[in-house]
């Protein structure tokens, strides 16, 4: 059994006052301060009394614009400007309690560590797996990785395409790790998952790794990549290029879809 070591060359995480989640949430708790303040002072001051729904649209407005401040990503001020009304919203339809508390659970043991990672749940499809097979190189085993294999499809595929080689799927989110970890066994293949942060793992340990990821993780991802993987490796991205760095190998699964990037180790 192969035993998995911490990469000595990962990028640090950045501090958890800079994940734009944590920046976002900053947002959202000035801009309902701001609605405090305002409900105090304007039956006051004027006489007005601010009511639920104006308060969800002045709060929404202030964390936009907040956002948009601290330098975060259009969708984030976007979220900040609709999640007070989307949230008021909610709160009207007849649920019960308990329908709240089920759709956090599940939102939060498939997307888990999101927040920070800023890697959503990205399914890739067949195209793309055939794609990847006929970029690996042949005539020898490889040791093939999959960071955020997800539901562990691309892994049992190229297990089935490749069966002298290993492939293995990294994981984090609880969900997704754990469907993979019983699909595998149940339909007989070879590939192996293991929920663990791909940040942590020393990728000098494979040939091939395959990521599936989103703009945000690639430039750390290439840091990562360059520092611990062995001359004449591949990395392959597909859909998100890698800044700055020239790949060479382009293909496009499916007419019309995105690409799949391949960049050798120097």
């Amino acid at each position: 059994m192969h035993s998995w070591r911490y990469g000595a060359g990962s990028p640090r995480r950045a501090s958890f006052t800079r994940i734009p989640a944590v920046r976002a949430l900053f947002a959202q708790a000035a801009g309902f301060a701001l609605v405090l303040i305002l409900a105090h002072a304007l039956p006051q001051i004027a006489g007005i009394q601010l009511t639920i729904a104006v308060a969800a649209v002045v709060q929404g407005i202030a964390a936009a614009a907040l956002a948009r401040m601290l330098r975060l990503a259009p969708w984030w001020v976007a979220i900040g400007l609709c999640f007070p009304v989307a949230l008021l919203a909610s709160s009207a339809l007849p649920l019960p309690p308990f329908a709240y508390l089920a759709g956090f659970l599940i939102l939060l043991v498939l997307y888990w560590s999101t927040f920070r990672t800023q890697v959503p749940f990205y399914p890739s499809n067949r195209a793309t797996w055939r794609a990847v097979a006929q970029l690996l190189p042949a005539g020898r085993p490889l040791r093939i990785a999959d960071v955020g294999s997800g539901f562990g499809g691309l892994v049992m595929y190229l297990a089935g395409e490749r069966p002298e080689s290993e492939v293995i799927g990294i994981e984090l989110a609880p969900l997704p790790w754990l469907c993979s970890r019983l699909r595998g066994p149940a339909a007989g293949s070879a590939g192996r998952f293991v929920r663990r942060d791909y940040e942590t793992v020393d990728f000098a340990d494979f040939d091939v790794v395959f990521a599936y990821l989103s703009p945000a993780a690639m430039p750390a991802l290439w840091q990562k990549a360059r520092a611990e993987m062995r001359h004449g490796a591949l990395l392959l991205s597909y859909e998100f290029a890698i800044p700055g760095a020239e790949p060479d190998v382009v293909v496009h699964p499916s007419d019309g879809g995105p690409a799949l990037y391949g960049c050798r180790i120097q």
